[in-house]
């Protein structure tokens, strides 16, 4: 079982979290406001020193208007 937050498959997974927020032209501090949560949390996922939970990856993509399984299909594709 993978649980360490520098993993391949785990940090390319919050690359793409970071991507779309980015594309969406939105910082850490309106993505969180967006969410309903503080600043640093979404920056400790996003540098990775906090992990994201299966409910908060399912809410940080529907806030982002992501299909999770897309996530998940990035995690595959990752060799490790």
């Amino acid at each position: 079982m993978i649980k360490n937050v520098h993993h391949p498959k785990y940090k390319a997974l919050v690359n793409w979290l970071i991507a779309a927020r980015k594309s969406q032209g939105l910082t850490v501090r309106e993505f969180a406001k967006l969410i309903d949560e503080p600043h640093q949390l979404v920056g400790k996922i996003e540098t990775r020193v906090r992990k994201l939970s299966a409910l908060e990856y399912w809410q940080y993509c529907r806030a982002l208007g992501l299909n999770p399984e897309e996530g998940i299909k990035i995690m595959e594709s990752i060799e490790g």
